[in-house]
């Protein structure tokens, strides 16, 4: 990559803000500082950047114009969707070199064919509106996370977002048959087919899903959809341990895999701080547990049987051992008050105290023993910390967080967080796993890749990056550092 650095921020020339301002037409720029602000800043506090202007493009040739006057002036880019990263992906830098290109106009659904089973669709629509038009047309759109009211679909393939039912559908590049991405030179690659097969040279658009911004700007895409289910059911289980988890995965796997949507993993000490910072949570069960699981099950066919058959699997569990008690939705609303139990971990440890987060993935086998030794690792660097993993027991991503000590003041504890997140990849690459398992880069952990994917394997990133991008110009210091 060159050594050439971008323009300062003193030196963004104005005649590119003015050229900018006409292309984009009114309502397509925004330069004052108070508009700007809420675009320079992640969503968990962990970055503050500045910028000039925050261009707002409602088409995918207002953004090639963009890209194009921008490349000429050698002025950087930070493609933006919801900025809803949690490694600071879509923050421009400190010192307001970079200017941020938001893709939040460019919202339309240009197709959706039931019989096809696929969606096309802008980058700056959210999931939840994609899941939405799916589910208007009879299908299923089964990509899930937790930010999907607010994450935009050009950043959830960008980072190759996982989710809640990776399990059973994949990572968001399973989901994906076309993308229309503007280079960075400004031309537009249009490979927006729908194509089940096409086996003609390179598959490019898997270059730019998980790229971050870094190689291209995704502006539209086609996406694979599902026959809506017919059936759905979940299942909210104590359990005395990790190994128990894994068993009863296991029963569920040999019963019906096909239905197997989830299966996630949440701890005594991570359910504690939902209940006590939630409102209207409760727990499902009659008595408390070291550990739990929710899992979920879904058909096509609404004769599918699933609540006799998950009724049978938990049964034997709990015969067996592996199950304490557990409860099974007998409605649509109590199977969403079981998932809340989820999704909420993240916000009931913000209002818990300052945190530090663990996106890991080890080998399924290996969990038991990578939560045993992680916290323990944690506990050495700071005593008192309070341990909260969760996440994707299935696919065998934890999201492995660690909550200040109660008394122990934020700052404090959060100036051990690099010492906190060494201990935690230590363990996880001694299992062969992954220090990002479903949140990407960003500018948390471009350093961590040349102890994690050295020789050839970082070479050939730095190539593809050289090759796309040579002068540097997009999403510059995220991914890769320079």
């Amino acid at each position: 990559m060159p050594d050439t650095a971008p323009v300062s921020a003193s030196v963004v020339p104005q005649a590119l803000i003015a050229a900018l301002g006409a292309a984009l037409g009114a309502g397509g720029m925004l330069t004052d500082s108070a508009d700007t602000a809420p675009y320079a800043t992640d969503w968990r506090g962990l970055y503050h950047g500045s910028t000039a202007a925050v261009l707002r493009p409602a088409s995918t040739a207002e953004v090639a114009e963009c890209v194009r006057l921008c490349a000429a002036a050698h002025v950087p880019l930070v493609p933006q969707g919801g900025n809803t990263s949690m490694v600071g992906g879509a923050v421009p830098a400190e010192d307001g070199s970079q200017l941020v290109l938001s893709l939040s106009r460019l919202a339309r659904v240009r197709a959706l064919d039931p019989l096809d089973l696929t969606l096309t669709i802008e980058a700056g629509v959210t999931l939840k509106a994609a899941q939405e038009a799916a589910e208007a047309a009879h299908c299923l759109l089964p990509l899930s996370i937790a930010s999907e009211g607010t994450a935009e679909i050009g950043g959830v393939l960008a980072t190759n977002a996982g989710g809640n039912n990776t399990l059973r559908y994949g990572n968001a590049r399973d989901r994906v048959l076309g993308l229309e991405v503007v280079l960075a030179d400004g031309s537009i690659w249009d490979g927006l087919r729908r194509l089940r097969k096409d086996n003609t040279g390179y598959c490019l658009r898997q270059l730019f899903i998980g790229s971050e911004g870094t190689l291209g700007i995704i502006t539209a895409a086609v996406l694979r959809l599902e026959p809506a289910p017919a059936e759905r059911i979940a299942a909210f289980a104590a359990l005395p341990s990790p190994e128990a988890a894994l068993a009863l995965l296991r029963r569920l796997r040999h019963h019906d895999a096909a239905a197997l949507v989830a299966f996630e993993y949440m701890s005594a000490a991570g359910l504690a701080l939902v209940l006590a910072h939630i409102p209207g949570t409760r727990l499902p069960l009659a008595e408390k547990a070291p550990h739990y699981a929710l899992i979920e099950l879904a058909s096509s066919r609404p004769d599918a049987g699933l609540a006799a058959g998950l009724e049978t699997v938990l049964a034997a569990a709990m015969e067996a051992g592996e199950v304490t008690d557990a409860a099974v939705s007998a409605s649509e609303a109590q199977r969403a008050s079981f998932w809340r139990l989820r999704e909420e971990h993240s916000e009931a440890q913000r209002l818990a105290g300052a945190s530090v987060k663990n996106d890991v993935s080890v080998p399924v086998p290996a969990i038991p023993e990578f939560l045993a030794r992680a916290a323990a690792a944690g506990a050495a660097v700071v005593p008192g910390i309070r341990v909260v993993p969760f996440g994707h027991l299935g696919d065998g991503n934890i999201h492995f967080n660690f909550v200040q000590p109660e008394g122990m003041a934020a700052a404090a504890f959060l100036a051990a967080s690099e010492a906190l997140m060494d201990a935690v990849n230590e363990v996880v690459h001694d299992l062969g796993g992954s220090f990002s398992a479903e949140h990407g880069i960003g500018r948390l952990k471009p350093a961590m890749l040349a102890s994690w994917r050295a020789g050839p394997e970082l070479a050939l990133m730095r190539r593809i990056k050289a090759a796309l991008d040579p002068d540097c110009l997009l999403n510059p210091g995220k991914v890769l550092l320079r």
